[in-house]
């Protein structure tokens, strides 16, 4: 080894002892008869001094090191007269006595500093010194060890490891595929993987009972901070179980990530239908960190004159606490909020429940204080509180609706990030309508198994099916979902009829699957996480990029290394393919 420690772990302990460092040039301060280094690697950063008196030489070099320059330095650990207890190795310095320059470096283009003067795209083209600030370290680090955490907890659970393959079939279901050409195989492509849903499976009839994997998945999707085109998942399947054996062992893991990883204690998974969440929520990952949940008013707002109300499919709203002082101004913004086109609705009612008892709309005209005093009843207001209620077409005015419940407990700072709130959505739609395509997609998965008690719909009323499937939730987000699984080949081939599959068309994608069901196929379910948005989670961080090392931007491009690129034409003319041009 080149260095006997790091920058990260010198005390006063080590007070004399000969010691040799390596690492990049942070900052650099001369003061005349002596010159400061600040030497950083990636468990801290250490001093480094030269006495113009000791040693005349070694001060001079160390003046002309740049910022990041790699160098090694051996010297004796002293005690410092300006202690820095900020940071682990502030009572300490090195009195250097040998100083090695291992490699010189140009000036970045930005501050390796975690407030850095770089902006995102430039950052993202130097991404190897992006890296260096300790921030991004930071990230990685915690994507580790909540690596690390979910291996040990589903070791001890008597989870296998196994690796599936990258490439595979193509299927029309889901996102997009990426595809890959096969040179063997002329005019034949590979997909990768937008999960191992179907090897996993096999795997179960394979007689593993108990699977994961710490897997990279693809998916060519618009992308978002959520999002990336490729990304990380905890996937995992179980064999002879049921769904509540599922959310136990998963609830289990997630005890262990939040113990282990932040030290917090969870204790509550309340669980909510896929319905309820849309009724009280307007979404299928709601926040239940804060109230506000939906009250629908068409028994005590429709038939009174206001052709807003009147016409509405529905008309619901929140109450935003202590808020009956906003003014006009405030409630205009408000206004203008929900009639963004993103969130679509024409305009917002508000009724201020006043504390002497008295009320105040923007309905007045409408309806009498004794109505408003029924609205207040409805939910559940008190003095001093505030009515936010949009009319319309029942879905998107939910949906609206969720979006101004979220940005009011932004207003009213309850996301506390401090605070997590897990809970489990259940009972999804097994199937829903596509318009465009004029038939039924899967909502899940086409392996997703219907509730038992919704089978015998499946043909007569495939809408009303319910799905066995269930996400995790926490403080909004959606960390993870899965389902109990078809393992029966009957059900199986009535899934892809209702699904719009013709046996031909079933049997050429998964008939690989449907012949396998015929060797014994046990009772199986499986689930998985979005690996970097739980790390995001635990890092109090909206986009994941933030916490994959070499991420790609908004429109699935790598400037670092300027991908997706061109290929010459002989690797297409290998490949059995061209490009055309078009005449100029």
């Amino acid at each position: 080894m080149l260095r006997t420690h790091t920058c990260g772990e010198l005390t006063t302990k080590n007070i004399n002892q000969k010691v040799t460092l390596c690492g990049w040039v942070q900052k650099s301060r001369d003061l005349g008869g002596m010159t400061f280094i600040d030497m950083r690697d990636r468990y801290g950063i250490t001093q480094l001094v030269f006495d113009m008196e000791t040693s005349k030489q070694l001060c001079e070099e160390a003046r002309k090191l740049g910022r990041e320059y790699v160098i090694c330095a051996t010297g004796s650990v002293e005690e410092r007269s300006n202690k820095n207890l900020k940071i682990p190795t502030g009572e300490i310095e090195i009195i250097v006595e040998k100083l090695e320059v291992l490699n010189a470096a140009k000036l970045p283009p930005f501050t390796i500093e975690d407030n850095t003067d770089g902006g995102e795209e430039l950052r993202m083209k130097f991404r190897y010194l992006d890296l260096r600030r300790n921030i991004n370290k930071d990230n990685l680090l915690l994507r580790h060890k909540m690596s690390i955490e979910a291996r040990n907890y589903l070791n001890s659970q008597q989870f296998i490891e196994i690796e599936t393959p990258v490439l595979i079939k193509s299927t029309p279901e889901g996102a997009r595929d990426f595809v890959v050409p096969s040179r063997m195989n002329p005019e034949k492509f590979y997909a990768l993987p937008q999960s191992p849903q179907t090897f996993k499976q096999l795997l179960m009839i394979a007689g593993y009972d108990r699977y994961f994997q710490i897997v990279k998945c693809f998916r060519d999707e618009d992308l978002r901070a959520d999002r990336q085109p490729e990304f990380t998942q905890i996937d995992c399947e179980m064999s002879f179980v049921t769904q509540d054996d599922i959310l136990h062992t998963f609830e289990g893991l997630t005890k262990h990530l939040f113990k282990t990883i932040l030290n917090v204690e969870i204790s509550d998974f309340p669980r909510i239908s896929y319905d309820d969440a849309m009724k009280y929520y307007g979404s299928d990952k709601p926040d239940i960190r804060f109230d506000m949940k939906f009250v629908e008013l068409n028994q005590l707002a429709k038939n009174r004159g206001f052709n807003v109300f009147d016409q509405a499919e529905l008309i619901v709203g929140i109450c935003a606490k202590s808020c009956a002082d906003y003014s006009r101004k405030q409630l205009d913004k408000l206004t203008d909020f929900v009639r963004k086109p993103q969130i679509g609705a024409k305009g917002l009612v508000y009724v201020k429940c006043n504390e002497d008892g008295s009320f105040k709309s923007s309905v007045d005209k409408f309806y009498t204080q004794e109505d408003l005093k029924l609205w207040a009843d409805e939910f559940k207001a008190e003095p001093g509180d505030l009515l936010l209620i949009l009319a319309g077409e029942k879905d998107a005015n939910r949906k609206a609706l969720s979006v101004l419940r979220l940005e009011m407990a932004e207003q009213l700072e309850l996301k506390d990030k401090n605070t997590y709130r897990p809970l489990w959505v259940v009972d999804f739609p097994l199937l829903e309508w596509n318009e465009e395509s004029q038939r039924y997609h899967a909502m899940h998965h086409p392996f997703t198994s219907p509730k038992e008690e919704d089978i015998s719909k499946l043909e007569s009323d495939p809408g009303s099916v319910r799905a066995n499937a269930y996400d995790l939730v926490i403080n909004g987000v959606e960390i993870g979902g899965g389902s109990v699984r078809i393992h029966n080949k009957e059900l199986q081939n009535t899934m892809f009829k209702t699904l719009g599959f013709s046996d031909e068309d079933a049997q050429d994608q998964f008939g690989f699957l449907m012949n396998a069901f015929e060797y014994g196929a046990p009772p199986h379910a499986g689930i998985a996480f979005g690996f970097d948005r739980w790390t995001a989670l635990f890092g109090g961080s909206e986009s994941i990029r933030d916490y994959i090392a070499f991420p790609k931007n908004n429109m699935g491009k790598d400037v670092m290394i300027d991908s997706p690129s061109l290929i010459s034409e002989v690797q297409l003319e290998e490949l059995g393919l061209k490009i055309v041009k078009e005449n100029s």
